[in-house]
């Protein structure tokens, strides 16, 4: 199942697709609630085997759970709640997504980047590149408070704006880019630092090609984009739910079909 202020459809599809597939006894749906105590206790109540957690939940559940995965524990923010015989664990997949889509790329690790943003996915960001032994990080946050205190949780700079500094990693982890909000037709990073990139990340699901990934890919820039982290985050999920892993053919046919690219 799934918790959310106001439920998507990429999980449902995503998780209910790779069931049919496997031929797993399984069914994934979403919902809102109010009363987010009653729907943990449910969850134990019901023998409800997992349950993905969206905002505003993602810190307000923790003192509901019983224990905490080095990747909820390392941020404080929780996105994935497994049930273990009443014992519920969490975990945090878009924190395993980002060192999984980045943590392996060991020739930026000595390199400077802009992460842009300071809510709670930018949190999971900043948090798996420390952990991935990137030390050499800006925060961008026009949010001085939330910028601040994010850098400093990391031991990174923090910048209200781009100061014009390169850097070999951009990240983007903001709504700018995203489809139908107030910045969609706005660049996230400037030409100028988005032509000497080593590599640009953009958090953004919808569009799967934000002008960020676009002008990245016209430039010839190797990307990471949105689409990516939000499927590999919900197979992590998967695997959590069921134990099943499934093969890399049946993951890209239940991601393409859960943004609706094939039937």
């Amino acid at each position: 199942m799934s918790l959310s202020a106001r439920p998507g459809n990429f999980g449902t599809r995503f998780h209910n697709h790779l069931y049919e597939a496997l031929g797993l006894d399984y069914v994934y749906k979403a919902f809102s609630t109010r009363d987010l105590a009653g729907a943990i206790g449910g969850i134990r109540a019901l023998g409800i085997r997992g349950c993905a957690v969206s905002m505003p939940f993602k810190e307000a559940c923790i003192p509901m759970l019983d224990r905490l995965d080095p990747s909820a524990a390392a941020i404080g923010s929780v996105n994935t709640i497994v049930n273990e015989d009443g014992v519920l664990e969490a975990y945090n997949t878009d924190y395993i997504a980002i060192q999984k889509l980045v943590g392996g790329r060991a020739e930026l690790r000595d390199q400077p980047f802009l992460l842009r943003g300071s809510g709670g996915m930018a949190k999971a960001v900043a948090f798996a590149l420390k952990g991935g032994g990137f030390p050499h990080g800006t925060i961008v946050a026009r949010n001085e408070a939330a910028g601040r205190a994010l850098a400093e949780g990391c031991g990174y700079r923090w910048t209200a704006e781009p100061d014009g500094r390169p850097a070999a990693m951009l990240v983007n982890v903001t709504p700018i880019g995203m489809e139908g909000g107030a910045e969609a037709d706005h660049l996230a990073f400037p030409r100028a630092l988005v032509e000497p990139a080593a590599l640009v990340v953009d958090a953004v699901a919808l569009p799967p090609e934000t002008p960020l990934i676009r002008l990245a890919r016209a430039l010839g820039r190797p990307v990471v984009t949105g689409a990516e982290i939000q499927a590999v985050q919900a197979v992590e999920q998967f695997v959590l739910y069921t134990g099943v892993t499934p093969s890399d053919e049946q993951f890209e046919r239940a991601a393409a079909f859960a943004a609706g690219r094939a039937a």
